[in-house]
């Protein structure tokens, strides 16, 4: 057994799971609706080409072009920021995961959840059977704030945006927000995270689950296991389980 094998397998027993999902039903994106005709259903249970998405294509990538490798709408830009960190992952993704904002490991490779925390995040990722490349991951702030402190109320209003607009772009079945700062911004509230967590929210067409960030779990262990219970839960919506949400949030 390899290191890397081993490691995964010590993770998942610390997140309580008692074993892993190989089935092909488990890694199918979409379930079409009963009462579809059989040729309908298999046209709605394809992978949908990229350039079929909308009337502008490529919307994700149009949507990177809009903001630009420099962008300054907000002060960021004269703070120390290297790059802008847009987004990666499945433009088609059924589970769309989002984070505040790049931290400096990010800021170095352009990319979300790339650090320590992010290695844990694709951990927990394939906790649920599925692999990075098959979600999509954000960020509510796509640069880097100084010494990696929360983003400001201006930062936010120039930024969220763009956000909303990858979330219509990719549009996900599950969205989870991960930590305080990105619960608390999409969902509009002042809640803690610890009062947040476990509930279900419409948002923006599909369903948002609020849930501990990884570097919290990196610091704090003990609370793995309640974001497994978290991830359970989406992955069960995934699989068709009926909402628990009663709320809707726009």
């Amino acid at each position: 057994m390899s290191d890397q094998l081993a490691a995964h397998l010590e993770f998942f027993a610390e997140l309580g799971v008692e074993g892993l999902r190989r089935e092909p039903a488990w890694r199918m994106r979409r379930t079409p609706d009963p009462a579809l005709s059989p040729a309908a259903a298999a046209v709605e249970s394809a992978p949908v080409p990229l350039v079929t998405r909308g009337p502008d294509g490529d919307l994700l990538l149009a949507l990177k072009t809009e903001i630009g490798p420099d962008c300054t709408r907000c002060k960021l830009h004269t703070l120390g920021r290297r790059q802008v960190v847009f987004g990666v992952g499945s433009p088609t993704a059924d589970l769309m995961f989002v984070g505040e904002a790049p931290g400096a490991d990010e800021d170095v490779q352009g990319e979300p959840f790339v650090g320590k925390a992010g290695q844990l995040l694709t951990k927990i990722i394939e906790a649920i059977g599925l692999r990075r490349d098959e979600v999509y991951i954000a960020n509510v702030i796509k640069c880097r704030p100084p010494g990696n402190r929360n983003p400001e109320p201006d930062e936010v209003a120039e930024c969220q945006p763009f956000l909303f607009r990858q979330i219509d772009a990719v549009r996900p079945k599950v969205i989870v927000a991960l930590g305080k700062f990105a619960a608390q911004c999409l969902l509009k509230s002042e809640t803690p995270i610890t009062r947040l967590r476990g509930r279900e929210v419409f948002y923006r067409d599909a369903v948002l689950i609020p849930t501990f960030h990884p570097a919290y779990l990196l610091r704090n262990p003990s609370s793995k296991r309640e974001v497994w219970e978290d991830m359970k839960r989406v992955r069960a919506l995934l699989d068709g389980a009926p909402t628990r949400a009663t709320s809707t949030v726009v």
